[in-house]
């Protein structure tokens, strides 16, 4: 593999800003410095139809969820949704800095989508995250009709951290025995924390995602030793994975994260889950956030979108839809 030149002229623009390390200056601060950062790299956010903020029923109370309407989507349509989950490893990350990715999913898949402002570690350690995204899915499934959603319609997604409660949330519907899902659009997922997979050594500095946060962020989600086997915290643990959502999986070549993805996307593969697996080969962990400088960002927001509109499709409207 070999790294795509936009991709390294990031990195070299990290490296001569030497920016203070998360673990070092805690995690408000942290979250600010994200949020510049992510701002610094992503393209100006494209025109949607509408854009609301609303409140989610959570277990420990409100949650923030932001609603986008797809441009060219007619106000009175129930749309197909979309139930986004933003990276940041459970710490850092909120609605504004996935505001451009969840404005191309909204308008490249003709749908609208949630993206969930889910409560973030040191505070709330896990599951809180895990009990934020379960709760604000069935608010989406169970208001849907009010919101002028579709919910017979009902995806989830999500980069990194984000994608791991998308996979977990796709598996706790499972349990439940719904409400079904149409698809989970995973995006590098971190599925796996153990960390020791060989792309974690071998991409454990100079790629954007350090073994060093990755440890910081771990630490920062999780009680103690034993929540690493729990398969809420571990989806590559999930014992079995037959009859979860088909899926659609994204990893980086130059991530830390790329042999657990790929993983999980076998697992699923295994149980006989369709799922699309495409590996960006030449990008970084977090590319996609990065739109205004890679233009990579925009093929993979692109084509699992266009994979998410295919599997909207295929669910056949309701009478009067």
């Amino acid at each position: 593999m070999t790294l795509d030149p936009q991709a390294a002229l990031v990195l070299e623009r990290a490296a001569r800003a030497n920016l203070p390390l998360y673990s070092l200056i805690g995690a408000p601060a942290a979250r600010e410095l994200y949020r510049e950062s992510r701002g610094a790299l992503a393209p100006p956010p494209p025109e949607v139809a509408k854009v609301e903020n609303l409140q989610a029923s959570g277990p420990a109370g409100p949650i923030p969820v932001r609603l986008y309407r797809g441009l060219g989507t007619a106000d009175d349509a129930r749309l197909p949704v979309l139930v986004y989950f933003h990276g940041g490893g459970w710490t850092i990350g909120d609605l504004d800095t996935h505001d451009v990715v969840c404005r191309e999913f909204a308008n490249l898949a003709h749908c609208a989508v949630a993206s969930v402002d889910y409560r973030l570690a040191p505070e709330h350690k896990f599951p809180a995250a895990v009990e934020d995204a379960i709760a604000a899915t069935h608010w989406i499934g169970r208001m849907a009709e009010s919101l002028g959603l579709d919910p017979s319609r009902v995806a989830v997604g999500g980069d990194s951290a984000g994608g791991n409660l998308a996979a977990v949330v796709a598996n706790t519907l499972r349990d439940a025995g719904g409400p079904p899902l149409a698809m989970q659009v995973l995006i590098y997922p971190a599925t796996d924390m153990t960390a020791d997979r060989e792309s974690h050594l071998k991409f454990a500095d100079g790629y954007m995602l350090t073994r060093e946060a990755i440890l910081w962020f771990t630490a920062n989600y999780l009680r103690g030793p034993d929540d690493v086997a729990d398969w809420r915290a571990s989806p590559l643990r999930t014992r079995d994975l037959t009859g979860v959502a088909s899926a659609y999986v994204i990893t980086a070549g130059f991530d830390p994260l790329l042999d657990e993805g790929k993983a999980y996307a076998d697992r699923l593969h295994e149980a006989g889950v369709p799922v699309t697996y495409e590996c960006f080969e030449g990008m970084i962990h977090g590319f996609v956030t990065m739109g205004g400088v890679i233009a990579a960002a925009h093929h993979a927001i692109d084509r699992a979108a266009t994979a998410l509109k295919q599997a909207f499709a295929r669910i056949e409207r309701k009478p009067g839809r």
